[in-house]
Parts: C-alpha cells; sequence; structure tokens
C-alpha cells in the first residue's frame, strides 16, 4: 500500500493543473472583491476559509448590498449544497476506520476539481491524497485571490474593469459546452436567465434583495428543471 507521504506528493502533483486554473479565477475574484469594498486582507481570508468560486461571488453581491446574514446563509447553503453531497460521496472511497478529523479536513478543500480526482483515485483513497491537492488548490485559490485584491487597489480604473471581463469569461466557460451538448441544460439555463431579468425588472419582484433572488431562481428553476429533465443514472444520460 502506498505510503501517506507518497500519497500525498502525489495529491500536490495532480493538484498542479488545478492550482493553475484558480489562479486565473480567484484573480478576478479579488478584484471584485476589493470594489466591492473589502480589504485586500479581508478578500484573502475570505478565499482562504470558503474556497468556493460560486459562493463566494454571490456573497460579495449580497456585502455590496448590505444583505442580511439570512440571506447570506441561505444562498450560500444553496450554492454549496453540492458539496456537502461529494464530501459524502468520497468519505466511502477512504477506509471505514478512518479518523473523524480526517474527513473534516478532506470536506474543508472539498471543491468540483478536488472532488473529480478524489473521485477517479483507484481503490481505497488515502486522505493524505486529498490533503496534497487541497493543499496546492487552495494555495493557488488564495494567492490568486490576493494578487487581484492587491492589483485592484494600485492599478488604473480601466484596466480593472478589462480584468473584470474574466469573471464573466468564466461562467460561460462553463455553461456554454454542456448547454450545446445538452437540449435539457440549454432549457434550463434559458429559463434561469429569463427568471433572474424578470427579478431584475419587474415592478415588484425588484425590491427582492439579491441574496434572496439567488436562492428563489435557484430553488425554483433547478427544482423544475430536476421534474421535467430527470437524470437516467443506468442509462448515464
Amino acid at each position: 500500500m502506498e505510503s501517506s507521504r507518497s500519497s500525498f506528493t502525489r495529491g500536490m502533483r495532480d493538484g498542479i493543473p488545478i492550482c493553475l486554473g484558480y489562479l486565473a479565477v480567484s484573480f478576478a475574484f479579488g478584484i471584485q472583491a476589493v470594489q466591492s469594498g473589502l480589504s485586500v486582507f479581508q478578500a484573502t481570508l475570505l478565499s482562504l476559509t470558503n474556497v468556493t468560486s460560486a459562493g463566494q461571488f454571490a456573497g460579495l453581491g449580497i456585502i455590496s448590498t448590505s444583505g442580511s446574514l439570512l440571506e447570506m446563509a441561505g444562498a450560500q447553503l444553496i450554492i454549496n449544497l453540492r458539496y456537502m453531497l461529494m464530501s459524502a460521496a468520497i468519505s466511502q472511497k477512504i477506509k471505514p476506520d478512518e479518523k473523524v478529523f480526517h474527513r473534516m479536513g478532506i470536506a474543508y478543500g472539498m471543491t468540483d476539481e478536488v472532488f473529480a480526482i478524489s473521485a477517479s483515485h483507484p481503490g481505497v483513497l488515502s486522505p493524505f491524497y486529498s490533503y496534497g491537492a487541497i493543499l496546492v488548490s487552495v494555495f493557488g485559490w488564495t494567492l490568486g485571490t490576493f494578487l487581484g485584491a492587491y492589483s485592484g487597489e494600485i492599478l488604473p480604473q480601466r484596466l480593472i474593469s478589462a480584468l473584470g471581463v474574466a469573471l464573466y469569461g468564466m461562467f460561460l466557460a462553463i455553461v456554454i459546452p454542456p448547454a450545446r451538448e445538452n437540449v435539457n441544460v440549454r432549457i434550463t439555463v434559458i429559463a434561469a436567465m429569463l427568471m433572474s431579468t424578470i427579478f431584475t425588472y419587474a415592478p415588484v419582484l425588484k425590491n427582492i434583495s439579491s441574496g434572496f433572488r439567488i436562492i428563489i431562481v435557484t430553488i425554483v428553476i433547478a427544482g423544475v428543471a430536476a421534474l421535467l429533465f430527470p437524470r437516467d443514472e443506468e442509462a448515464g444520460a
């Protein structure tokens, strides 16, 4: 069986591509965090303790509009619920008698990418493999946030605005490929866009805060999509 040190080293090696990808995305987050009123330290600490791109970006919107703690908690619960499911799935790959703190440690850094490489790991998963991948990826996410936030304080406003486009490019890169391949995903994305637009401009609905908008749109669209387009697990559809 592979030693803890070897597993940790291999996890770090496999986490390098994740680290490089996180650098670019978190750089955009750092810029937006400073524009939302956070300091460089606050933005960096936020990334170090959260490690969730969608959750953090949504949180910035709530912070910038002085949203309530209830909004923040609800939005983070809905957006990050998948990480709980991923952590539960990965816990089935490690030894049953593994310490609880190892399971908690893995859960801290469980992102989509870390889950992907951990789930594809053959045989029993050593917590140290995930630790290695988490260490490298969280470093990239936190460093990128620091660099973006620091740059946001010293770079010209025009350049900052241009770099901020990277955020929207990231979301387009995530959404467009599966939407082009799957008509159900395409319908769901369009429906979410339309509902979000309605909440933005409709006379009464536009008064609802951004945090509750996220919660309502996510629950309604995801719920309807799950009913109309259930996945066929056996067929892998």
